[in-house]
């Protein structure tokens, strides 16, 4: 299991080579193109809405498959290609266009690789320190992309999209494929050791009426739809500093460099915190480490709706340790104890698209009206959104006890809900 973990580890840093200069510096980017602050908006909200289509079905096709890694390297090839592509074009709709392509390759790689991540968590792995790596190449992509774009301009950031899309393809070669297919073959292989009536499911062979039972459950699931508002919303509530968080700083006099500082500071508290999460949750729980995020969510979004000066800033994104860092790791924990394993990769790309996907879709359009009128007071909105969340939140505490939201019996090919 080592080796399985080193290689989930090494592509986590890859593919966050991508997201720390995506998150921050394709708006510069965008703006450096002539875009106004509505088409930034637009362009930035546009992936989430599509995503809500395209990730469950790739995700429901993986999982069906058993081919998460497989798909993983397609989309990172995807992903390399489109971001070629948007070097060279101009013009609103090209660009639209284009960085729809690339968003939804990126993104949608998440949750299908979150999906091999758990199934090293359910062999014993430690999610945390897998995914800390991430964390930490995404530091050094941040703080590393400002000096770039002091240095040769705001046009270098699709460049360095391009670099870490060339790690990620070369990391997505070696992934390995997801943990349930290997527990499918031991099981497989005990039933078959002990004479078992009717042969072993093939790892690949799709069970398609147990997948559209599947997809149904989580769907009507009032416990999971809980979850999906809770963190869906606090996710959502980043909305805004994804957007125009360098674009607000850089008007403030902020340089690339020390946006990119900002920015790893935020990255580094959620390092931290994945370093230990494995013992945090633990002590806490997933529900209650999501309500930590969901209170952090809403004093930091009130916080810098007023303009705070640089020293607040610094304290402010230490809380991203918080907001995002805990919020997401209760929710994979949550997914992990929650979902059976048969629906693990489903029940990602739902958090990822109805989740932190639509909602932060909307909330991002709400961002861009609200920028272009009250700049900075934009972030007002988002602790609201946040505070929805949180009392999402406070509900699951009392909707869900920890155990499994069903069992699947495969002598019967059928689900049983937990509760009596």
């Amino acid at each position: 299991m080592a080796g399985y973990g080193i290689r989930v580890s090494v592509f986590y840093a890859a593919l966050f080579l991508i997201y720390g200069v995506h998150l921050p510096y394709l708006p510069l980017w965008l703006e450096w193109r002539g875009l106004t602050a509505a088409e930034i908006g637009i362009v930035t909200s546009a992936p989430f809405f599509l995503r809500l289509a395209a990730t469950p079905a790739l995700a429901y096709w993986a999982d069906k498959e058993r081919i998460h890694a497989v798909m993983i390297l397609w989309l990172a090839v995807l992903a390399l290609g489109s971001a070629l592509i948007l070097a060279g074009v101009h013009g609103f709709w090209l660009i639209l266009l284009v960085s729809l392509v690339l968003a939804i390759s990126i993104f949608s790689i998440m949750p299908l690789t979150e999906t091999i991540a758990i199934g090293g968590v359910r062999q014993g792995l430690d999610y945390g320190r897998m995914r800390l790596w991430g964390s930490l190449t995404f530091i050094a992509a941040s703080f590393a992309g400002g000096t770039a774009i002091d240095w040769f301009g705001r046009g270098a950031g699709i460049w360095l999209i391009i670099g870490g899309s060339l790690a990620t393809v070369a990391a997505a070669m070696v992934l390995p494929q997801s943990g349930a297919k290997h527990d499918r073959r031991k099981r497989d292989a005990a039933r078959a050791a002990a004479g078992a009536l009717e042969p072993p499911l093939s790892p690949v062979s799709p069970r398609r009426g147990i997948d559209r039972e599947i997809v149904l459950r989580l769907i009507r699931n009032r416990v999971f739809l809980v979850f999906l508002l809770g963190i869906g919303t606090v996710q959502a509530a980043h909305a805004t500093f994804y957007t125009f968080g360098a674009i607000h700083w850089r008007a403030q006099g902020l340089s690339s460099a020390l946006i990119g500082m900002l920015w790893a500071i935020g990255v580094l508290t959620e390092v931290s915190l994945f370093a230990v999460s494995g013992r945090v949750v633990g002590w806490l729980g997933p529900v209650r480490l999501m309500i930590f995020g969901g209170v952090a969510a809403v004093v930091r979004w009130a916080a810098m709706s007023l303009d705070p000066s640089l020293g607040w800033l610094i304290a402010l994104q230490v809380l991203h340790g918080l907001t995002y860092g805990a919020s997401h790791v209760g929710a994979i924990h949550f997914i992990s104890r929650a979902v059976p394993e048969e629906a693990g990769g489903t029940a990602q790309a739902l958090y990822a698209t109805l989740a932190s996907g639509v909602l932060q879709g909307a909330a991002t359009l709400l961002s861009g009206a609200l920028y272009a009128r009250f700049v900075g007071g934009a972030y007002l909105a988002m602790a609201l959104v946040a505070g929805i969340g949180l009392a999402a939140q406070l509900l699951l505490s009392r909707a869900w006890g920890g155990d499994p939201l069903w069992h699947y019996d495969e002598q019967t090919n059928s689900g049983r809900d937990e509760r009596a």
